[in-house]
């Protein structure tokens, strides 16, 4: 039996892919990568800076220059999937708030700030053993991948996901403010010009609407043992 050594795991907005790809990892005994965090970091830094979310020029210069690195959880007493560091910062649950949300697919569609993270991506890609989860990960990061799998759910379901995920963080929000962030979300990431998100030629398209956690797992599994 083989097992894929390089697996890539993309989607929209809460569809389960930092979950299951942080589950598939452990199981695998994989680096876990959330590729989606990096963006993250880049536009959290040009905010913190002040730095005009539309100045393509100035949010693409801060992303070559940071200092960003994407570790493994030691502890998750606070229920991190990772550490993220950011200029020497703790950064993990800065990148989640919602005035970030509000701006990452803007800086994520950057074609200079795609192509610094990506580079540090392919880098990790190349060591082997790692999950990586992002948007466009089979498509573009690693289209060599042993395993492409593309995780989807109804627009309702992950944004009940994604609503319950912020409450359980204390934060005050309405469901229908959470819809209409996903669906934005989902405009903007599928309609850019560069690494759209779509799923691979190759990819095997798993829809997680109604299926639970475990069920969505022991298929990735599946499929990573026997590519």
């Amino acid at each position: 039996m083989s097992k894929a050594t390089t697996i890539a795991i993309d989607g929209p907005a809460a569809s389960g892919k930092s979950t299951i790809g942080q589950l598939l990892a452990e199981k695998l005994g994989y680096l876990y990568l959330d590729t989606g965090a990096m963006y993250r970091a880049v536009a959290l830094a040009a905010l913190k800076r002040g730095i005009d979310i539309d100045d393509e020029e100035s949010v693409s210069r801060l992303a070559e220059a940071i200092d960003l690195e994407i570790l493994p959880v030691h502890s998750d007493s606070d229920g991190r999937q990772y550490t993220v560091m950011l200029d020497g910062e703790d950064v993990t649950w800065q990148i989640r708030s919602p005035e970030v949300n509000s701006v990452v697919s803007h800086v994520a569609a950057y074609r200079k700030v795609r192509e610094a993270m990506t580079r540090l991506q392919r880098a990790i890609g190349r060591r082997g053993k790692v999950v990586m989860v992002g948007r466009d990960i089979g498509t573009v990061v690693m289209p060599d991948a042993d395993l492409k799998i593309y995780l989807d759910a109804s627009v309702e379901e992950r944004a009940r996901r994604r609503y319950r995920e912020l409450l359980e963080r204390g934060e005050s929000v309405r469901f229908g403010e959470v819809v209409d962030q996903i669906r934005k979300r989902d405009s903007l990431d599928s309609r850019r010009s560069l690494a759209p998100l779509r799923p691979a030629d190759d990819a095997v398209i798993i829809d997680t609407t109604d299926m639970d956690i475990e069920d969505v797992l022991d298929r990735a599994l599946e499929l990573a043992l026997d590519p």
